[in-house]
C-alpha cells in the first residue's frame, strides 16, 4: 500500500498535537515529545494543540489533568488549542467524544470492516502460546470473523462477553517517516485487532485515527515505542477514507547505562524536578538535546533559540541517553545567569516552606545578601535550605566542630576570645566584608596556620563543615548575630 499523505508545510497549515493520558503526572519523556512539536509547529507557522487522551475511566483523574496543563505551562509551551481554552476543532477530551467515536465504529460494523468476537480469554490464550510455540508472532487467527449477523445479534441479547476486531486487511505498508526515511510493515503478520470494548468505549489506535482526523492533525511526531501502532492506525485510516498525517518518530530515552528510561535513572515527574528547584529554561535547554543537536558545539539554548535553530532532520534515529549531571550543569548555568533579585524571590517559597522565613513580608535585601554568597554553588533550588538555614536560625553543633585539625579546646577558646575582642572594636558603621577581613586578617596570618582562627569563627557562625568563608557570613549576618555566635561558641567550650 502506498500512502496518501499530507504535506502541510508547503500549504501552511500545519497542526500537531501532544496527546498524553491523564492516568498520570507529565513525565520528561512527554515533556519532550511537547516540545519537539512546539517547536515544529512554532517555525512553520502552525497550531500546536493539547488533547487529553482520557479514554480510561478507571485511572484518568483531574489532578493529572491539572498537573500536566500546569507543568507544560511552567516550561513555556503554551497551546493554541486545548480543553481549557477551547479551539474550532474540540472537543479535546476523549471521554467528551463517545458519540463521534461510536458513530465511526457503526460505519465500520455496516461496512464489513470490523466484527464482534467473543473468544473467551482462555481461547485467546490457547492461541497465543501455540504461536509462541512454532516461533511466531502472536495473532488472532479470525474464529469469529465469519459469524453470521443472526448469531452476533443472538450473542449481543445474551450478553456474552466481546470485543470489537477491524478485519486488518493483508498487504505491505510504506510510508517516509520524518525522521527515520522509509518504514516498511506487512500487515499479514498483525491478525485482526481491537479497536474497542464495546460502541462505547473505543480503545487507543482507533480514538487516535478519529482525533487526528476531526482536529486535522498535518504531522505526527511522538516517540519510537508508537512505531509499531502507525501501521495499525494507517490500515483504520483507510477503512474510514482518511487521509493519512504525516509521521516521525523520536529516539527512545535510554539510561546512563543505555538501559529502557526508568524512575531510577530519573524519568520523574516534571512536577517533581520543579518542586527540587531546576527551572523551566533548563528543563527545555535540557530535553531538547534529548535526540537532537544542532550539529555544531552550542550547548546553551533558549526557547526562541531553539525555534530558530531546531528541525527534525538533525534528530538522531539512536537512543537518547538522560543524563541527570547534565541538567544539573544547564541548571546551574541558568541560576547563575538569575539577578540576586529574581533568584531571592525562586528560593523564598523554601525558605517558607521549611518556617525559616514567615508567610508575610521578607526583607528582601537580606535575602539577597543570603543567595549573594551561595549563587555560585546552587545546582538546584532546594539545596539553599542546607546551605543557608543558619542565616535564620541558630546553629545546632558539638563542639568537635569548633575545633581545628590538631588543636584542643585551650587554643580554640584562646582564637575565639581573640575574635570577640578584635570584632567588638569594629563599629556598627564600618561592618563589612573588607573591613572584617582587614580587623582579622593580620592576627590570623601571625599563627603558622591561619586555619586556627578562621575554622572557628567560620564553623561558630554556621554551625557546618563547610559553607561560605566567615568574612562574607559575618557581614550578612550583621554585627550583633556574629558576636552573639562567637560568645555562644566560646561557652559551649
Amino acid at each position: 500500500m502506498k500512502t496518501k499523505e499530507f504535506n502541510l508545510v508547503k500549504e501552511g497549515a500545519v497542526r500537531v498535537r501532544i496527546a498524553p493520558s491523564p492516568t498520570g503526572y507529565l513525565h520528561m519523556g512527554t515533556a519532550r515529545a511537547a516540545l519537539f512539536n512546539y517547536l515544529f509547529a512554532k517555525q512553520n507557522q502552525g497550531r500546536f494543540i493539547l488533547r487529553m487522551e482520557d479514554t480510561d475511566k478507571a485511572r484518568s483523574l483531574p489532578e493529572y489533568e491539572k498537573d500536566i496543563i500546569e507543568s507544560l505551562k511552567w516550561l513555556g509551551l503554551d497551546w493554541n488549542e486545548g480543553p481549557d481554552v477551547g479551539g474550532d476543532y474540540g472537543p479535546y477530551r476523549q471521554s467528551e467524544k463517545t458519540d463521534a467515536y461510536k458513530d465511526y465504529l457503526e460505519k465500520l460494523l455496516a461496512e464489513n470492516k470490523a466484527y464482534y468476537c467473543f473468544c473467551s480469554q482462555d481461547e485467546l490464550e490457547a492461541q497465543k502460546q501455540y504461536h509462541m510455540s512454532i516461533g511466531e508472532a502472536p495473532r488472532y487467527n479470525g474464529k469469529c470473523s465469519g459469524l453470521d449477523k443472526k448469531t452476533v445479534k443472538k450473542y449481543l441479547e445474551e450478553k456474552k462477553p466481546s470485543v470489537i476486531r477491524f478485519r486488518t486487511p493483508a498487504k505491505k505498508i510504506v510510508f517516509e517517516d520524518m525522521i527515520r526515511g522509509k518504514l516498511e510493515f506487512d500487515s499479514g503478520l498483525m491478525g485482526d485487532i481491537v479497536i474497542a470494548k464495546d460502541l462505547l468505549n473505543p480503545l487507543y489506535n482507533f480514538t487516535v485515527v478519529v482525533d487526528d482526523y476531526e482536529m486535522k492533525i498535518s504531522h505526527v511526531i511522538r516517540g519510537e515505542d508508537h512505531i509499531s501502532n502507525t501501521p495499525k492506525q494507517m490500515l483504520l485510516q483507510e477503512a474510514l477514507g482518511f487521509i493519512h498525517p504525516r509521521y516521525g518518530h523520536l529516539p527512545l530515552i535510554l539510561g546512563t547505562d543505555r538501559s529502557k528510561m526508568s524512575k531510577r535513572h530519573g524519568d520523574v515527574a516534571v512536577s517533581t524536578y520543579r518542586k527540587e528547584g531546576y527551572l523551566p529554561e533548563a528543563i527545555i535547554n535540557f530535553i531538547a538535546f534529548l535526540g537532537w543537536n544542532p550539529g555544531d558545539d552550542k550547548e546553551i539554548y533558549s526557547l526562541a533559540g531553539l525555534i530558530k535553530d531546531f528541525s527534525l532532520e538533525k534528530v538522531q534515529k539512536g537512543g537518547a541517553v538522560f543524563n541527570v549531571k547534565k541538567l544539573e550543569f544547564l541548571n546551574g548555568f541558568y541560576i547563575r545567569k538569575k539577578s540576586l533579585e529574581k533568584l531571592a524571590l525562586l528560593c523564598l517559597s523554601y525558605w517558607q516552606e521549611q518556617g525559616l522565613v514567615g508567610q508575610g513580608s521578607a526583607d528582601m535585601k537580606y535575602l539577597e545578601k543570603v543567595v549573594a554568597l551561595y549563587q555560585e554553588r546552587l545546582k538546584k533550588l532546594s539545596e539553599i535550605i542546607e546551605l543557608t538555614d543558619f542565616f535564620f536560625k541558630e546553629p545546632e553543633y558539638d563542639k568537635e566542630l569548633l575545633s581545628w585539625k590538631g588543636s584542643d579546646d585551650k587554643q580554640t577558646k584562646a582564637s575565639l576570645d581573640k575574635l570577640e575582642h578584635l570584632l567588638s572594636k569594629i563599629k556598627e558603621a564600618d561592618w563589612n566584608r573588607e573591613h572584617l577581613e582587614s580587623a582579622i586578617m593580620p592576627e590570623a596570618e601571625k599563627s603558622k596556620d591561619r586555619g586556627l582562627m578562621l575554622w572557628p569563627f567560620r564553623a561558630a557562625l554556621s554551625g557546618k563543615q563547610s559553607s561560605a568563608g566567615p568574612f562574607e557570613i559575618a557581614s550578612v549576618l550583621g554585627r550583633e548575630k556574629t558576636l552573639d555566635r562567637v560568645k555562644r561558641a566560646k561557652n559551649m567550650l
